[in-house]
């Protein structure tokens, strides 16, 4: 999937924020949302590089896309 087929229903900036804060602030707004949407999850911790791949499994919900930029990973979730 590319970039440009994504239409993003909410972006969620944790950058700075370390584990596990990242994976609640992720789990508390996708909670939130409506199924078929769209969440962007922006990240500086190394460690979303698995939370947010094992989470996504775990929750039913599907990763889309995952990017990294330099020290910043970008995550595109959509809610099952």
């Amino acid at each position: 999937m590319n970039k440009s087929d994504i239409t993003i229903g909410q972006s969620l900036d944790t950058s700075g924020k370390c584990c596990p804060m990242p994976m609640v602030e992720s789990n508390k707004t996708i909670k939130k949302m409506q199924s078929g949407e769209i969440l962007e999850i922006i990240a500086t911790d190394p460690g979303t590089l698995k939370d947010i791949p094992s989470w996504s499994k775990r929750t039913g919900n599907e990763l889309l896309l995952s990017e990294a930029d330099g020290n910043t990973f970008k995550y595109y979730v959509k809610k099952q």
